[in-house]
């Protein structure tokens, strides 16, 4: 009888964390893998006010910005920059949907988070994950836990009393834990922070950036290191945005990301009814 395929296993180590935290600066931010989410499912150009009828809670104001800072990202394209002119995801941001998958996998299999609308997952475990620095404190305890919080610190690079915030913060979000009650007990990875290495790999092959000579440019300041996400995305005008916008940076059912593309149903009203305490504004 042969043996089960085990699912591969990827070191939180051997990630980049700094092209991991780039990446998760521009994915992470709230409503963009909504509204990604959204224009992926739909498979359309859509207008702000369309793609915000899908978004409970939040203004169509806010949709737009978060849609202009999407395009301008190269997330998502437009025909033109008429106003009112419909937005559809690019080819950058089509490439998010295995992304996508693996956040809402991870969430599924570690997060106690009940029955909730899957972007509305995907988003919430993007809040835990995008903040700076938190990707380097994983590391350093994935690499060298118990560790205490002093040790953390040095070993990341960080401030005492900055370390100390991005612990807290993680160990409310369920991905660090201490060992014991008292005051200066070692920190730890709970499970869910010690399975983030297929997510860091997600996201850091979605990221993975490869330098392009751009001598032809007659601009007087070319783009000589163009960041480029995958080589069969070509580095147009919305390629180049999202060049610009790595280097500076310092709902759809999981069956869409499972499968070839398909048709799928909506989210139930009822179920984003149910999630909805659950989401801050």
């Amino acid at each position: 009888m042969p043996a089960p395929v085990q699912p591969p296993v990827f070191s939180i180590g051997s990630i980049d964390a700094q092209r991991v935290e780039d990446a998760l600066s521009l994915i992470g931010p709230k409503w963009t893998a909504w509204s990604a989410m959204t224009l992926a499912q739909e498979n359309r150009p859509m207008r702000v006010r369309d793609v915000a009828a899908r978004l409970p809670f939040i203004s169509e104001q806010f949709v737009s910005k978060r849609l202009t800072t999407m395009h301008a990202d190269g997330l998502v394209i437009r025909p033109d920059d008429r106003r009112g002119a419909p937005y559809q995801l690019s080819a950058l941001g089509t490439s998010l949907a295995p992304v996508h998958r693996t956040l809402s996998d991870w969430s599924h299999a570690h997060l106690s988070l009940g029955q909730m609308a899957e972007a509305e997952r995907v988003e919430d475990a993007l809040r835990r994950l995008h903040l700076r620095h938190s990707t380097a404190v994983i590391q350093v305890l994935d690499a060298g836990g118990p560790m205490r919080f002093v040790h953390i610190a040095e070993e990341a690079g960080l401030d005492n009393s900055y370390a100390r915030q991005r612990l807290l913060r993680l160990q409310a979000d369920g991905l660090v834990t201490r060992t014991g009650p008292r005051h200066g007990d070692p920190y730890v990875l709970t499970d869910a922070g010690q399975a983030l290495g297929a997510v860091y790999a997600s996201v850091e092959h979605w990221s993975s950036p490869i330098i392009t000579e751009r001598r032809t440019s007659p601009s007087p300041r070319p783009v000589a290191a163009a960041t480029r996400t995958h080589p069969d995305i070509s580095l147009s005008a919305d390629g180049a945005r999202t060049a610009a916008a790595l280097r500076r940076s310092a709902a759809a059912p999981n069956a869409l990301f499972s499968h070839a593309p398909q048709p799928q149903p909506r989210v139930p009203a009822a179920v984003t009814a149910r999630s909805a305490p659950g989401r801050g504004r």
